[in-house]
């Protein structure tokens, strides 16, 4: 058992050299670790409200909690614009405003028509109904990544037990089980997942839902070939005469030495479903308007197409963008994972 821990220790330190060789996966997984802390960090980078407020001696979290006009002694409106509060600096009041000072359902009502071009207001442009496009895009991937991650992680948990069960026990549970996997295969997934979307209110949730009804088979495949290989080998063996159970095997043995696939294919599927969604939205089956969206505004963009090339160029540039670098990192991922290069 320690030989087999300082093995697996030492060839985990192999991969990771091999990795780090790999420049250009090393630095498009620190540029997409950047953009992942600033998608999921959008509040304090962009929002019409600011993170920090001192007024009459009181200190105010709009971004966090909202309150009510009477918190600032305003009686003639409900709603609190905290763009034209009055700050008494004097008092030593002041507000501390995001980076870019709109959020992304909130239309810019200087600007003559809806969709208005690039300009020191709005840097990328506003859309058809006068929303901010830096804004929507910089939210819109906080929804991307979590949809693919969410069906990656959850199918991977299905996939992988499906198909280790198969490889693993073979005969019957592997012929009958393949035979099912076989006829979903066929199915047409993605015409089937707007047809699903069409029926039921689209959401996040929804979406992970339906997709991982048939993600999952992909990485069975791959799953059940490792297990098939590996379920003979002495270690296994091994474990089998000393006693051991049939999930011990399983996941404690067979597993570890089975995640040379799963883990090499996992940034290729992670891109798979940010343009999967980004279809979807394209379509109008993705997410409900207004949740911002890369596809949405695709969508836009084909319908503005001859007045504003700021709608298709950005969302299309923040897809070209992670796309590149999952890429980048999928390539450092199976060098690294290559049993030729280790």
């Amino acid at each position: 058992m320690i030989s087999n821990m300082i093995f697996t220790h030492e060839l985990s330190r192999k991969r990771w050299r091999i990795f780090k060789k790999n420049k250009a996966a090393v630095a498009s997984s620190l540029v997409l670790l950047f953009f992942l802390v600033a998608t999921f960090l959008s509040p304090f980078l962009a929002n019409s409200r600011p993170i920090v407020l001192k007024s009459n001696g009181h200190y105010f979290f709009p971004i966090f909690k909202d309150y009510s006009a009477d918190s600032f002694g305003i009686n003639d409106a409900l709603d609190v614009d905290y763009r034209h509060l009055k700050i008494e600096a004097d008092k030593g009041d002041f507000a501390l405003w995001p980076m870019i000072q709109w959020d992304p359902y909130e239309s810019n009502s200087k600007v003559e028509s809806y969709p208005s071009k690039p300009s020191p207001e709005n840097l990328f442009g506003t859309d058809d109904r006068g929303r901010d496009v830096f804004t929507r895009v910089l939210y819109g991937f906080k929804y991307s990544i979590t949809y693919s991650v969410a069906v990656w992680f959850i199918s991977l948990i299905i996939g992988t037990t499906l198909g280790g069960v198969m490889g693993y026990f073979g005969g019957k549970v592997d012929f009958i089980g393949q035979r099912i996997v076989e006829v979903l295969s066929t199915v047409p997934q993605f015409f089937l997942l707007i047809i699903l979307v069409s029926i039921f209110t689209p959401s996040l949730l929804l979406l992970i839902f339906i997709s991982c009804l048939f993600a999952w088979i992909n990485i069975s495949y791959y799953v059940r070939g490792e297990f098939l290989k590996n379920r003979n080998k002495e270690f296994v063996e091994a474990a089998r005469g000393l006693g051991a159970s049939n999930f011990s095997i399983i996941f404690k043995h067979i597993l570890p030495n089975s995640l040379t696939p799963i883990i090499t294919f996992a940034p290729f599927t992670i891109a798979a479903s940010i343009t999967g969604l980004a279809a979807l939205d394209y379509l109008g089956f993705g997410l409900q308007v207004p949740t911002p969206s890369w596809g949405e505004l695709l969508a836009q963009a084909q319908k503005n197409y001859t007045i504003a090339w700021w709608l298709a160029f950005y969302p299309s540039l923040a897809l070209f963008s992670v796309l590149t670098l999952l890429n980048l990192i999928s390539q450092g991922v199976r060098d690294a994972m290559d049993p030729n290069m280790t």
